[in-house]
């Protein structure tokens, strides 16, 4: 039996009244996923905005760091 088919059972096995917790918890990590896929993609943006402060002969001294 998948995970899924588990999970299945044990929502229909659930009062009525905790599945809106289950509902809400499912959100919760809807929006994490969604945030850490925003976080993510915001930092591969802006590396190129930052390469050239990133890349200077002043701070190679950090790049072995």
């Amino acid at each position: 039996m998948s995970v899924k088919e588990i999970i299945r059972n044990e929502i229909d096995r659930l009062p009525e009244n905790l599945l809106a917790e289950v509902l809400d918890f499912i959100q919760f990590l809807e929006n994490k996923k969604e945030k850490t896929l925003l976080v993510s993609a915001s930092q591969e943006l802006s590396t190129a905005s930052f390469q050239k402060i990133w890349d200077n002969k002043e701070d190679a001294v950090y790049d072995s760091l």
